[in-house]
């Protein structure tokens, strides 16, 4: 069960763990210096996790640019399993995917953020963003509806033996969850996991289509419904 009292501050964390998560670069390159220093700064994170990002660091500044683009292309790009977009692990190509992607990025339109033209609402680095600017208590919470994809994530990464692994990892420590043990399922070849079924299945949107009400953010499986009621995040 995740804890909510007295959450770190980690605004600065959570945007680097979002730039973390970027296409490699060469402005995300010569940007890892200040990033490592951010994370050292804020402490949000425990020491073994800072570690692993400080590793994960060097091995984007050690090795050869291309070599860095092509294994982040074959590693976020090629299969669901590990897709950087959440949506994809709730609604696969469901009809539901696109009222979800809209509700999302009206969340972040109430907050004063707006997506550049080609941003996905729903893609991790930009989910990340705009967490960074809500308040200690309600970021966690929000980063706490999205563990169980987080989470799927993380098993994924790590059964790829991936330095990407300890992004995860971090974001389930900022949503005071641990990670656990995810069986993954084979993947198919590319044009065939386009056509499978949802991976999960459910993403409720309650209480996002009033205006004059706050606009909570929900991720969850569908039997974890029927067994609680959500909490959501308010912008």
């Amino acid at each position: 069960m995740a804890l909510f009292n007295n959450p770190p501050k980690a605004s600065k964390s959570l945007r680097v763990l979002a730039r973390l998560l970027g296409y490699p670069d060469a402005q995300l390159r010569s940007d890892l210096a200040d990033m490592r220093g951010a994370l050292r700064e804020e402490r949000a994170l425990a020491p073994q996790r800072l570690a692993e990002l400080d590793a994960l660091i060097d091995t984007l500044s050690r090795k050869a640019p291309l070599e860095t683009e092509a294994d982040y292309v074959e590693l976020f790009d090629r299969g669901r399993a590990t897709s950087l977009h959440l949506f994809e692990h709730v609604h696969g190509d469901s009809r539901d995917r696109g009222p979800a992607m809209i509700d999302l990025a009206q969340t972040y339109g109430k907050a004063g953020m707006y997506l550049t033209e080609g941003e996905m609402p729903d893609f991790l680095p930009v989910v990340l963003e705009f967490t960074s600017t809500q308040p200690p208590r309600e970021a966690r919470e929000f980063l706490a509806e999205m563990a169980h994809i987080f989470n799927a994530i993380f098993a994924a990464l790590q059964q790829r033996a991936s330095p990407y692994a300890c992004v995860l990892g971090a974001l389930l420590e900022l949503a005071g969850e641990k990670a656990q043990p995810v069986e993954i399922a084979a993947e198919e070849p590319l044009d065939a996991i386009w056509q499978e079924p949802v991976v999960f299945d459910g993403c409720s949107s309650k209480g996002q289509a009033r205006p004059d009400q706050p606009q909570p953010i929900h991720i969850v499986p569908n039997a974890a419904r029927k067994a609680r009621p959500s909490q959501g995040a308010q912008a």
